[in-house]
């Protein structure tokens, strides 16, 4: 049974043919691209076959006039540390999955090696997925972060920013002499949470969530998620049951001000007008919102996995234009959601399908973008039953190792790990509203003893207040 194709060769680019007037591509010799190269919207016709459908069907939302897209290595074979490729080599065979897509036996590393996915296995689509989710992450990033609402019809841009965490505690390929996990979260793959700073009528909600570790083999299992309601001056239990990926407290309706507020006619997209206080709305904080870290997490046993095809790609995996904190003037457009200004390599990415397995999954049917070589999440595309899309991301990272000034992992040795500085989404269904979220200053490198044990406490929850 033959495996999938490698990637191209490292430093092959593809060719592409040049813009003629009114964007349409000219009956001419195809220019190859190369690392270095600037390309601004009207290059972007010329970039069709490079591009996800989705993506270019909304060019005008992901890319802007004025903007200098530099074209970044292509195939370039990230190093990582060589804990993770030991531990995925020594363990390979040891992960089994059963008829239900769960995952079993796994121990460190990527539970299937890439090169041994092989495209005939009605499960190709699965094993990407579980190895996507326990890609090399560091052990887990945390920083500052600004999430900017786009609004609908009604309604103004509206900001909101906090710090955030998400600290892997299981399945660490570091922590080989500890059974590959960190002691402060016993029965957990990881923790995240958070806290809002702005503005006003978001301040000091927070929140943590715990995902256990026999959700590798019942995905129906909830997560525990616990969240502090200024307004109610006390800490509850979430109210949302279920979350597939990050939880995230619903900030429109948080607030230290009584009752809270919520704007007037809103969706989970776009706000939209007038506040009405009340204290049931407060209470409605501790509801998820699916926003701001989408992307960033998955229950592949939630899905029922297809692969569509492998292909080329120009994704920012190593975006080099920094935004919030560092940089919190950066232009991202007149739409707030172009990424044109960035750096963007040529990689190859496995298109994965998903079918959710429960009514309760926001994302009936998740497109994913997977790269091949590092397993991140590169665009994201989730759309209802009927296969209507809800909405359209880009996944954008910084790779560690070529940043000097990156701490070193505490035991010596770079980390090499691909820590997820910003998200673009465009709301289709909602008819033109979205999110972005930055945070520029994040790192992947493992916490104190201390701090983890505050972390992964619930109770450490009313102590921030």
């Amino acid at each position: 049974m033959p495996a999938a194709a490698e990637p191209p060769p490292e430093g092959q680019c593809p060719s592409i043919a040049p813009a003629g007037r009114g964007g349409t591509t000219v009956d001419a010799i195809a220019i190859p691209l190369r690392e270095g190269m600037l390309l601004d919207f009207k290059d972007m016709y010329s970039l069709l076959h490079l591009l996800p459908p989705e993506i270019w069907r909304n060019r005008h939302v992901f890319f802007h006039e004025g903007m200098k897209l530099n074209v970044g290595p292509c195939h370039r074979r990230y190093a990582v540390p060589s804990w993770f490729t030991d531990a995925t080599q020594h363990y390979a065979g040891t992960a089994k999955l059963d008829d239900e897509g769960n995952l079993e036996s796994y121990v460190a590393g990527l539970p299937f090696p890439p090169d041994a996915i092989h495209d005939e296995d009605p499960s190709a689509g699965l094993r990407w997925a579980w190895n996507h989710a326990y890609r090399w992450q560091g052990a887990g990033p945390s920083g500052n972060f600004r999430i900017t609402d786009m609004p609908s019809r009604l309604g103004s841009i509206e900001t909101y920013i906090g710090k955030f965490f998400q600290a892997q505690v299981a399945h660490r390929a570091d922590l080989g002499a500890t059974g590959y996990k960190a002691p402060e979260g016993d029965g957990f793959t990881w923790v995240s949470g958070g806290q809002f700073l702005e503005p006003f009528d978001a301040r000091d909600l927070s929140w943590r969530q715990l995902r256990p570790v026999r959700t590798e083999t019942r995905y129906e299992e909830p997560d525990d998620t616990f969240v502090y309601v200024p307004t109610m001056r006390k800490m509850r239990r979430g109210a949302t049951t279920w979350v597939d990926g990050l939880y995230v407290p619903r900030y429109r309706v948080g607030g230290t001000h009584a009752g809270g507020g919520v704007p007037f006619g809103s969706t989970q997209y776009g706000p939209a007008g007038t506040i009405q206080p009340t204290a049931g709305v407060s209470a409605a904080s501790s509801e998820h919102i699916r926003r701001g870290f989408v992307g960033m997490a998955l229950r592949p046993n939630a899905y029922r996995w297809r692969v569509i095809k492998q292909r080329e790609v120009l994704a920012p995996i190593n975006g080099e234009n920094p935004g919030f904190p560092v940089n919190p003037e950066r232009n991202f457009g007149e739409s707030g959601l172009s990424l044109g200004s960035d750096r963007w390599d040529v990689r190859w990415a496995v298109v994965l399908e998903g079918h959710a397995r429960d009514a309760r999954n926001e994302a009936q049917i998740l497109t994913l973008y997977v790269d091949y070589q590092t397993q991140q999440p590169l665009f994201y595309i989730s759309r209802k039953r009927n296969r209507r899309i809800v909405d359209i991301g880009i996944l954008v990272h910084r790779y560690s190792g070529d940043l000097p000034e990156y701490p070193e992992w505490p035991t010596g040795g770079r980390a090499r790990v691909f820590d997820p500085v910003a998200a673009i989404f465009y709301a289709v269904i909602e008819g033109g509203t979205g999110w972005r979220r930055e945070s520029y200053d994040v790192t992947s490198l493992p916490l104190k003893e201390s701090m983890m044990k505050s972390l992964t406490s619930t109770t450490d929850l009313l102590k921030l207040h």
